[in-house]
C-alpha cells in the first residue's frame, strides 16, 4: 500500500553499493592547485609546447565559466564502498557526485565513478589543500588525484590513480581511520592491528610510530592547531598524543559502563579547544568533553537512545553531528541542544558525516548503499518567534491579572 511507502526526498539518493566513506570535494582548492600546476609547467619551459600548452589551458579552464568553483550553488561530493572480495556482484568503486543548493537535489547518476575491482574503499580522507585524495583498502593505502576532463560540460571532475608511491602504507593491511591535518602538512593512519602513525606529508618521513597504540585504531583526529592527535580503540583508555615528542601526554579512561566511540577535536564559545567523545553507557549514546589543557573530563550529555555510529563537528565549532545504527540523523548546537533531528534519513546504518565547509550542509552516507544531503537551516529566525511568543504569553498573563484587579 502506498500508506506504507518511505518517501525518498531529492536529496537522497543510491549508488547501488554499500557507502563506507565519504567527504566533500573542496571544488575552490582544486582549482587553484591545477592553476599553480600550469603555472609551474609553463615556467619549466615551453619547449614540449603543444602538450604543455593544452594541460595549461586545461588548467585556466578550471578557473573559467565551466569551473565547478564558479559554479556556487553546486557542491561535488566524493562516495567509496562496495561489496568486497566476493562473488556478491555489488561492485566495488569510487563515485563523484553533485548537489545542486538551488533545487536541494544530489544528481541522479555520479558525475564521475572509478571502479577498484576486487577491493573495496573503506576509508577516505582529501588532502586539505586540494591535492588528492587517499583512500584505505584491504590491503593497503592508495593515492589519487583529481583531474579535469577536458569537455565543455560543467563539472567534469574526475579521478586518476596516481604515480606518487605509498610504500609505507600500500601492502599494510586495512586502515580504519586515515586523516590528514587541517594544514595539509601531516597524515595519520591507524590500522586494524592497532599499528598508529603520523607522517610528514607528502615526504611520508615518519613522526610517530606506535605498533601497539591500541588492539584496534577505531578513529582518531588531530587538533585544531596540529599539536596533538587523538586516538582510541576497541578497549583501554583513548590516548592523546604530543606530536613534537612524539609521545603520550594523557589516557583517558571511561567511567564504569562506558565504551569509548569516536573522537573529535573541536572549539568552545571562547574560542579554546576542547575534546569531545562519543560513548555509549548501557542504552545511552553520549557526547563527552575534555579540557585540552589539564585533560580533565569537563561532562557529558546524553543525546540519543541508539548506538552512535557516526561523528563529526562543524570547522567553526558550532555544529555537531551523530548518526546511528538505526539510520537517524541529528544536529546539536555547540551547547549540544538538538537543532535538527531526521528520522530514518537512511534505512541502514550511517557510516560517515561530513560537514562542508561553510557548515551550511551535512553530507551522509550510509550501509545501505545510500548518500544524503541535508541543509543546515538557520535557528535565528527561529529564535527570535520563539522569545516574540514568549513575550505576548507575558503579556497576555500581566494583561489578566491587572484586569482582576479592575486597573484597566
Amino acid at each position: 500500500m502506498a500508506r506504507g511507502r518511505r518517501e525518498i526526498p531529492p536529496c537522497s539518493k543510491t549508488y547501488g553499493f554499500p557507502i563506507y566513506c565519504a567527504a566533500w570535494v573542496p571544488l575552490d582548492r582544486i582549482s587553484a592547485a591545477a592553476a599553480a600546476e600550469a603555472e609551474e609547467k609553463e615556467d619549466r619551459g615551453r619547449a614540449a609546447e603543444e602538450e604543455d600548452k593544452g594541460k595549461q589551458e586545461g588548467g585556466e579552464g578550471s578557473e573559467g565559466e565551466t569551473s565547478p568553483s564558479s559554479q556556487k550553488d553546486r557542491l561535488l561530493v566524493a562516495l567509496g564502498g562496495g561489496g568486497g572480495e566476493g562473488r556478491s556482484g555489488v561492485p566495488n568503486a569510487l563515485v563523484i557526485s553533485e548537489f545542486d543548493l538551488e533545487s536541494r537535489s544530489l544528481s541522479d547518476q555520479p558525475v564521475f565513478r572509478m571502479g577498484t575491482d576486487a577491493e573495496v574503499p573503506y576509508r577516505m580522507a582529501v588532502h586539505p589543500g586540494g591535492n588528492g585524495i587517499l583512500c584505505s583498502f584491504p590491503k593497503g593505502c592508495r593515492w589519487f588525484e583529481w583531474d579535469f576532463l577536458e569537455s565543455k560540460e560543467s563539472h567534469k571532475l574526475a579521478l586518476k590513480s596516481s604515480e606518487k608511491g605509498l610504500s609505507q602504507l600500500e601492502e599494510d593491511g586495512l586502515q580504519l581511520a586515515v586523516a590528514f591535518n587541517a594544514e595539509g602538512s601531516m597524515l595519520a593512519t591507524g590500522g586494524e592491528d592497532g599499528h598508529l602513525r603520523v607522517f610528514k606529508w607528502p615526504s611520508l618521513e615518519s613522526i610517530l610510530d606506535q605498533t601497539d597504540a591500541h588492539a584496534t585504531v577505531k578513529d582518531l583526529h588531530f587538533s585544531l592547531d596540529g599539536k596533538f592527535l587523538v586516538s582510541l580503540g576497541n578497549s583501554g583508555p583513548c590516548r592523546v598524543w604530543d606530536l613534537a615528542s612524539s609521545t603520550v601526554v594523557a589516557s583517558l579512561h571511561r567511567e564504569d559502563g562506558e565504551v569509548f566511540g569516536l573522537c573529535r577535536f573541536s572549539q568552545s564559545t571562547d574560542g579554546s579547544q576542547i575534546l569531545l567523545i562519543t560513548t555509549m553507557h548501557g542504552d545511552q549514546g553520549k557526547i563527552v568533553s575534555w579540557n585540552t589543557l589539564s585533560w580533565k573530563r569537563l561532562g557529558s550529555k546524553k543525546v540519543v537512545r541508539d548506538p552512535i555510529s557516526a561523528f563529526n563537528v562543524a570547522a567553526d565549532g558550532k555544529l555537531l553531528a551523530i548518526g546511528t545504527v538505526e539510520g537517524n540523523i541529528m544536529i546539536l548546537n555547540s551547547d549540544m541542544q538538538v537543532q535538527t533531528i531526521v528520522k530514518k534519513a537512511h534505512l541502514g546504518i550511517v557510516t560517515a558525516l561530513i560537514f562542508s565547509q561553510d557548515s551550511r550542509a551535512l553530507m551522509s552516507a550510509s550501509f545501505d548503499s545510500s548518500a544524503r544531503v541535508t541543509l543546515i537551516e538557520s535557528r535565528k529566525s527561529s529564535g527570535m518567534s520563539t522569545f516574540l511568543a514568549v513575550l505576548v504569553i507575558f503579556l497576555a498573563i500581566l494583561l489578566y491579572f491587572m484586569k482582576l484587579k479592575g486597573v484597566v
